[in-house]
């Protein structure tokens, strides 16, 4: 497949190559929105769950390396509980979702099965520096600064009161590096994100500080396979990761905006 329908792909790093190395697994498929677009279900299956399912057999052969995988909030979905907590039931609202519930239940079971030291997490709303705005189905806060630093509106699905747990990219690697060197090891899923909670009409108005610029906002109707409130419940993560200090939205959004603004440079010149 090409163009908007391209099918998402699954990318493994090797930070280390030992016997006893471990595998850091963070497959990239093009998000909810995607899942739902004519073939890509079944993309977004073998990305996430398929490829999951490979990564562990080949850790399994080759004498059980510590396996961390990204999983996402969006298994949540139709449940209203917040802050989401990792005992939930979970009632997932889009095919993708589905994925990275089976993700998490794969890596559950070669724990118990294989005795395979395993981490998921759930990753919420991750933002920051790197982050691209220029793909069909690119996140909304580099979406947005983009359309900003440009003088176009943002587009903004439903009435902008849906709210969203935003985590700096900065305080994911941070809480994967320490995974890593301490090898933390829990078969149970682990949110990670703090327990912030940001509707997207406020995350306009810290796009508007951050870049000093008036931002206009365009509504359109809301996106099949939104959920409407998200909120981690970070207990689980404070207890394992208790010396990392996440970055605020207020500091984030603005290192954002410095990256976009450095790259148009870098374009002009």
């Amino acid at each position: 497949m090409s163009g908007k329908h391209q099918a998402p792909t699954a990318t493994v790093k090797f930070p280390h190559r030992s016997r006893r190395g471990i595998l850091l697994g963070l497959t990239a498929p093009q998000l909810i929105v995607a899942s739902l677009t004519g073939l890509l279900p079944l993309a977004s299956h073998h990305a996430n769950a398929t490829g999951t399912l490979q990564v562990l057999e080949a850790a399994r052969r080759a004498d059980g390396p510590h396996v961390i995988a990204a999983s996402s909030s969006s298994v949540y979905g139709a449940n209203p509980h917040l802050p989401k907590h990792e005992e939930l039931v979970s009632a997932p609202m889009s095919p993708y979702a589905v994925t990275k519930l089976t993700t998490e239940a794969y890596l559950s079971a070669y724990h118990h099965s294989f005795d395979l030291p395993v981490l998921p997490f759930r990753f919420f709303n991750v933002y920051g520096p790197g982050q691209p705005a220029d793909h069909a189905y690119a996140a909304v806060i580099p979406k947005w600064i983009s359309a900003a630093l440009a003088g176009q509106s943002v587009t903004i699905h439903g009435d902008g009161t849906q709210t969203r747990d935003f985590t700096y990219v900065g305080t994911v690697c941070h809480v994967l590096t320490d995974a890593l060197l301490r090898r933390v090891v829990n078969p149970c899923p682990v949110n990670l994100a703090y327990g912030t909670r940001t509707s997207l009409l406020d995350l306009v108005q810290e796009i508007e500080t951050a870049t000093g610029l008036r931002v206009r906002r365009e509504h359109v109707p809301g996106r099949i396979g939104d959920v409407p409130h998200s909120q981690a419940d970070s207990a689980r993560l404070r207890t394992l990761f208790p010396t990392v200090a996440p970055v605020a939205l207020q500091e984030g959004v603005p290192a954002a905006v410095g990256w976009f603004r450095r790259r148009l440079t870098t374009s002009q010149l």
